[in-house]
């Protein structure tokens, strides 16, 4: 869509924000009224440090934007969107940092003149850089690694000097006998099982999970079904977020490598086998039946999020972590 992102840099953002409940103040060093040294001041306006400054900046920020004819997302409410005829233009907001794009440069433009009009910004330019993340952006795609993020780290704890491995843990490495499915009952202190998930838009990965249950399930199928519950609810979220872009899907495809597990979410019947599993895990039932996602069959040998899962070969590692999209920062 010819998305270009910038970045916008709020100087002493929450002195902006207007203080909506009765606040007061003991008086500051090198304020102070000695005229009346045993009063207190009452706020009008917001201070760094006071609880309901980051509120307060919002909420004027937001006003503007809305009065400026943008529209606030129902999912996140720091989103906000604004449309001419076909174009697009969307604006995020990270406290004092300001993240927007168009597809019209007048737009973008337009939308930093009026903020600078409004507020003190300073302009940083080009999205390159942002909550640890680095962006780079060419006319067909935009690319962000951690690249920095990840050299700070290893330099924190003196670990740039060490000798790196192909794979983040090694093949020999037995997690647990069962090497299909989730990784089941992979804690050794606790018996929990792991839920690797990750979800695209087209062939683009954009989000991606691994992460302990929250229960100790009894059976393989068990740990895929609260698996699937996980990744279900990300992709309804992101159907959500879509959905205010105008964009709207149906029978999103969920690829699952257990059969147990993809029968017990299509199947509404209660029986020995699925009773003791908890009823906040069974929603994804009614979103198979309101045809919201569609849970498919994929074999083992080309399941992605096994590298969110298990130790894998570096051949193995290396297919996958290609088949995810992910590329060396050396071929950028």
């Amino acid at each position: 869509m010819n998305f270009k992102l910038f970045q916008m840099d709020v100087k002493s953002a929450f002195l902006n924000g207007l203080i909506q409940e009765e606040v007061y103040v003991e008086q500051p060093p090198g304020f102070e009224n000695f005229e009346k040294s045993n009063h207190i001041f009452k706020l009008h306006k917001a201070l760094y440090e006071l609880k309901q400054a980051p509120r307060a900046w919002y909420e004027r920020l937001s006003k503007f934007l809305v009065e400026k004819g943008y529209d606030r997302g129902s999912i996140d409410t720091t989103l906000f969107i604004k449309r001419y005829l076909n174009d697009l233009i969307v604006v995020q907001i990270y406290v004092d940092d300001i993240v927007f794009g168009a597809t019209n440069e007048a737009l973008w433009k337009k939308f930093a003149k009026e903020m600078q009009g409004e507020f003190e910004m300073s302009m940083i330019g080009e999205l390159k850089y942002f909550l640890c993340l680095q962006i780079k952006q060419s006319e067909e795609e935009i690319f962000i690694n951690q690249e920095r993020y990840t050299h700070d780290m290893l330099k924190k704890f003196d670990m740039l000097k060490l000798k790196s491995i192909s794979t983040p843990m090694s093949p020999s490495t037995k997690l647990d006998l069962d090497e299909k499915d989730v990784d089941f009952a992979g804690s050794r202190t606790d018996k929990k099982s792991t839920s690797g998930t990750c979800q695209f838009l087209r062939r683009m990965l954009v989000s991606w999970s691994s992460k302990k249950q929250n229960l100790v399930a009894l059976s393989t199928a068990e740990a895929e079904y609260v698996s699937l519950g996980s990744c279900c609810a990300q992709i309804l979220w992101i159907k959500q977020q879509l959905k205010y872009y105008g964009m709207t899907m149906h029978n999103v495809p969920i690829y699952c490598d257990n059969m147990s597990a993809i029968n017990i979410s299509k199947n509404p019947m209660q029986h020995s086998r699925t009773k003791h599993i908890e009823i906040r895990n069974h929603f994804i039932r009614d979103h198979v039946m309101k045809n919201d996602i569609k849970i498919e069959f994929v074999n083992t040998l080309h399941q992605l999020a096994d590298i969110f899962t298990k130790p894998l070969s570096e051949d193995k590692f290396c297919e996958i972590r290609r088949n995810l999209g992910i590329i060396s920062v050396k071929e950028l």
